[in-house]
């Protein structure tokens, strides 16, 4: 993946959508994918600019969300939450005094509540490096690896928010393209100083995410097995407790919650290629949902669609 185009002035665009995953695929040079969890019609809208080596986005989502994600190559991301939100990175809270931070072309993982609003900065790795340099700062990026979140001071995470809602939504008030860029690279340096990477964990939590990740993997192997709580203990080899537990605390959903919720969005998925001709039951039954009537019912509920009328949009939209 490469970067996006630098304009002599900054490329703005906006786009909305109505279905978490094609709202997954309209932010420029990511490789994303959205399971929608919360229950209701999605709505997705994403401002986004373009400056040299830079992109600037304000997301907006208003359904509880489970976010697959990956960056261009060779940059690095950070994610900052407009306002304080349940929000987790790899199965990490994020708490109202810190963001995220991933390096690119590394996968990673956001649980994102209701209505929910995030500022991301993208910048190539030269870049900033070079900057770096200018400033007469030290840059060590192979330290973002372990540290996915940053921990900052309240007042000054304000005010890079304030900064990237001028830019995004406000053109910083007239600010050339340049300019734009210094105040971004020089905001970026200051979050990146090494006294804010937050690295610990707690004792428990590579196996309680080993334990979900143990769950995930065996899902996508056996897509239309019916897996019940005991199953996935004897699986894991954990307690009930500790399988309630570790998805709570990872995912901020139950496993059987996991369970359903990710195999509905495959679901939609396949419903919502214009190319698909397969019925809809057997395309409900090759994700384990055996039941027509039942699964009409908990599709509807999530999505605020029937699936028929989820096959019609598609049609509608290829036409």
């Amino acid at each position: 993946m490469q970067p996006p185009s630098s304009p002599v002035a900054p490329g703005r665009s906006t786009s909305e959508a109505q279905d978490a995953d094609e709202h997954a695929h309209n932010l420029t040079n990511w490789q994303q994918e959205y399971d929608q969890l919360g229950a209701g019609r999605f709505y997705g809208r994403i401002d986004e600019v373009a400056l040299e080596g830079f992109q600037l986005f304000k997301e907006h989502t208003n359904r509880s969300l489970r976010q697959q994600c990956n960056v261009w190559k060779d940059s690095v991301w950070l994610g900052i939450p407009a306002q304080t939100a349940d929000c987790r990175i790899n199965g990490l809270q994020v708490d109202s005094n810190q963001l995220m931070c991933r390096p690119g072309d590394r996968d990673f993982e956001l649980m994102t509540p209701e209505a929910f609003d995030i500022y991301g900065i993208v910048v190539k790795e030269d870049v900033l490096l070079h900057a770096a340099e200018r400033e007469g700062r030290t840059l060590n990026l192979a330290t973002l690896e372990s540290a996915p979140r940053l921990t900052v001071e309240r007042q000054q995470l304000d005010q890079v928010r304030f900064l990237l809602e001028r830019v995004v939504n406000h053109s910083a008030n007239g600010l050339n393209n340049q300019l734009q860029k210094d105040l971004a690279t020089t905001a970026l340096l200051a979050l990146l100083s090494d006294e804010h990477l937050t690295s610990e964990t707690a004792p428990s939590y590579a196996h309680r995410k080993h334990v979900v990740d143990t769950v995930k993997t065996h899902m996508a192997a056996h897509p239309q097995a019916a897996v019940s709580m005991t199953e996935l203990c004897e699986l894991t080899h954990v307690s009930r407790r500790t399988l309630q537990y570790s998805f709570e605390s990872i995912l901020g959903i139950s496993p059987l919650q996991f369970l359903r919720t990710a195999r509905l969005n495959q679901v939609r998925r396949a419903l919502s290629d214009a190319q698909h001709d397969t019925a809809i039951a057997i395309t409900a039954a090759n994700w384990g949902f055996w039941h027509p009537g039942q699964f009409a019912r908990d599709y509807k509920a999530l999505f605020g669609e029937s699936p028929s009328e989820t096959v019609g949009r598609a049609q509608c939209g290829m036409a």
